[in-house]
């Protein structure tokens, strides 16, 4: 089927009402559904096991902070199965885990790919400028982890250090987010183009600047607290968000 910007919904104006009902809808849906839910969360728990035993046997643990601070950015690609179990719940059909893993699968030869490249190359372009920071305010000092000390981080160039990283990191977050927050869910749902999705997605974010990094907010705040137990909080976090987030595009396009 040939991809249509017709189909495209136009995004209405995001409300602080949207925002309570869809994350009210997504606890909702991880509890009628949980056994699905912690499967497709296992991927997230997991990925973030790996990349702190592989910093940790590698002494690379510097890496872990870019990575932490990055890792809400690329986890909406992996939110495919909550969508697609909010999305059966609202048609009222039976939430089936085989029939999930077809229509996730489905989308590997579409546009929502292409979307998923962008968002990787930009998140390995912040680890790149990450590193590139920290030689440009410590110089020669060795790249800090967990087996040396911290003080260097206590230093003046090293506090500007982490408020200019905060910053250039804080725009990164902001264009993934703003290019992602409602396109990769309109990719899942709607026959329409990637560049379109990016385009509509980022035109509401710009119409309606203030709540929606207020939710982009809540949502890194939510995942990096989750993080913190051995990233087993993500069991939870991750559908539950990955509902609300589906929910709130549904809610702002029909």
């Amino acid at each position: 089927m040939t991809q249509s910007t017709n189909n495209a919904p136009k995004p209405r104006a995001l409300t602080t009402a949207d925002l309570k009902e869809s994350l009210k809808r997504g606890i909702a849906d991880f509890a009628a559904a949980p056994m699905v839910d912690l499967f497709f969360a296992s991927f997230f728990v997991l990925t973030g096991m790996v990349m702190f035993w592989i910093t940790y046997a590698t002494g690379t643990t510097f890496w872990l902070v870019l990575a932490v601070m990055g890792f809400p950015l690329v986890g909406t690609l992996a939110a495919l199965g909550f969508y697609e179990t909010s999305r059966l719940r609202m048609a009222g059909e039976p939430v089936d885990f085989n029939a999930i893993r077809r229509m996730v699968w489905s989308h590997k030869n579409g546009q929502l790919p292409w979307l998923a490249t962008i968002i990787v190359v930009i998140f390995l372009f912040w680890f790149f400028l990450g590193h590139m920071i920290f030689a440009l305010f410590l110089g020669l000092a060795p790249m800090t982890n967990i087996h040396s000390s911290l003080d260097v981080f206590l230093t003046a160039d090293g506090l500007m250090m982490l408020t200019f990283g905060s910053v250039v990191g804080a725009l990164f977050a902001i264009v993934i987010f703003a290019l992602s927050v409602l396109g990769i869910p309109m990719l899942y749902d709607r026959d329409i183009d990637f560049m379109t999705a990016i385009i509509r997605s980022m035109g509401a974010v710009r119409a309606n600047p203030v709540i929606y990094l207020a939710w982009g907010f809540f949502l890194a705040i939510v995942t990096l607290a989750a993080m913190l137990p051995l990233f087993l909080g993500l069991f939870i976090a991750m559908p539950v968000l990955g509902h609300a987030t589906w929910h709130l595009y549904k809610r702002v396009t029909e």
